[in-house]
C-alpha cells in the first residue's frame, strides 16, 4: 500500500496486479443503471462489490425540480450503506467503472471525500483497461462482514452550490459555472435524458473528456493544473461551480481538479436536470 499515493485520487491498474494490493482494497464497481447491473453479473474485477447509482449514490428523486434526477443521498442512509459494504475509516476505495470514471465512479469518489474518507482512489481507465492490464475478474459476488454505520461528519464536507445560488453566481463576473455535458447537449442540438435541451445561461462549457488522453486515461497532473489554471484566469478554484445533467458526471470535472491539487470548487448537485424543470428560469437556446 506504501505504492498508493493518497494525495493523487487516480490510481494506474497496474498497481493492483499484486495479489496483495488487491487483498487490502474494497473495490466497487460502480458501472451505472440497468446495464451496469447487467455488465455487473456477466463479468466483475474479482473481489469487487457493486454499487447501484440511483439507489447507492441518490437519494429519493421522485421531484426532480427540487435536486434533479441525482440528488445526494440522506448521510445516515449513506452512512449506514458504507457499513453495510464493510467500509470503516481505515479501509482503502477503489472505484471503478466503464465511462472512464464518469458514471458513477467518480460520484462515489467525491461522496467518500465529502465525508472525509482520504483513502479512495478511481481507477484509471476503469473496466476495460484494468482487464487488459491483467487483472483478474469473475462472476461471483464477494461477501464481507459490515461494520457500523460510517462516521459521518453533520453535512458533506465538500462544498456544493444550489439552484439560487448559481442563479446569482451564472452573472457574477467573480464566478465561472461550468458545464461538462457533451458539447451538442450544451449547445442544445439534443438532449437524451431531460425534458428540455440547452443550457444556464452564462455557464461555459468544457467537456469532461478533455480531462482524457487519447487512450481514455486522465492526463498527467500538470497537464490537468495547466488546463484548469488558464480556464479559471485570475480566479481561485472556489469560485467555480460546476455541473451536468444531474450532478454525477460533474465529479468527472471535479476529480480531475482534485489531481491537479485544484480543491476547493463547488458542485452543483441539481445540475440542468433541475434548472430545466423551472419555467420561470432563462435557458439557452
Amino acid at each position: 500500500m506504501n505504492t498508493f499515493d493518497v494525495h493523487d485520487p487516480i490510481l494506474a491498474p497496474e498497481l493492483l496486479r499484486d495479489p496483495a494490493a488487491r487483498a487490502v482494497v474494497r473495490l466497487i464497481d460502480v458501472r451505472a443503471g440497468a446495464a451496469g447491473h447487467s455488465a455487473y453479473a456477466e463479468r466483475h474485477l474479482e473481489g469487487a462489490l457493486h454499487a447501484d447509482l440511483d439507489h447507492d449514490l441518490a437519494g429519493d428523486a421522485s421531484h426532480p425540480e427540487h435536486g434533479g434526477r441525482h440528488p445526494l443521498p440522506d448521510l445516515a442512509a449513506f452512512a449506514r450503506t458504507l457499513g453495510s459494504w464493510g467500509i470503516d475509516e481505515h479501509t482503502p476505495v477503489v472505484l471503478y467503472d466503464a465511462q472512464h470514471g464518469a458514471n458513477a465512479a467518480a460520484r462515489l469518489w467525491w461522496m467518500l471525500r465529502a465525508v472525509d474518507h482520504l483513502p479512495v482512489w478511481v481507477l484509471d481507465g476503469g473496466y476495460s483497461l484494468a482487464v487488459e492490464t491483467g487483472l483478474p475478474t469473475s462472476t461471483a459476488v464477494p461477501t464481507f462482514a459490515p461494520c457500523a454505520p460510517y462516521p459521518v461528519p453533520p453535512a458533506w464536507t465538500l462544498p456544493t452550490i444550489d439552484l439560487g445560488t448559481i442563479f446569482h453566481a451564472r452573472t457574477d463576473p467573480a464566478w465561472r459555472v461550468l458545464d461538462v455535458r457533451a458539447p451538442d447537449r450544451f449547445r442544445g442540438e439534443r438532449e437524451p435524458i431531460d425534458p428540455i435541451a440547452g443550457h444556464i445561461p452564462g455557464a461555459q462549457s468544457l467537456f469532461f473528456e478533455e480531462n482524457l488522453d487519447e487512450n481514455g486515461r486522465f492526463l498527467p497532473a500538470s497537464a490537468l493544473h495547466a488546463k484548469y489554471t488558464a480556464w479559471l484566469g485570475d480566479r481561485s478554484p472556489d469560485q467555480l461551480a460546476v455541473h451536468c445533467g444531474s450532478g454525477v458526471t460533474a465529479c468527472h470535472t471535479l476529480l480531475a481538479l482534485a489531481r491537479a491539487r485544484l480543491d476547493g470548487a463547488a458542485l452543483y448537485v441539481g445540475s440542468w436536470s433541475e434548472w430545466c424543470r423551472h419555467d420561470t428560469l432563462p435557458r439557452v437556446p
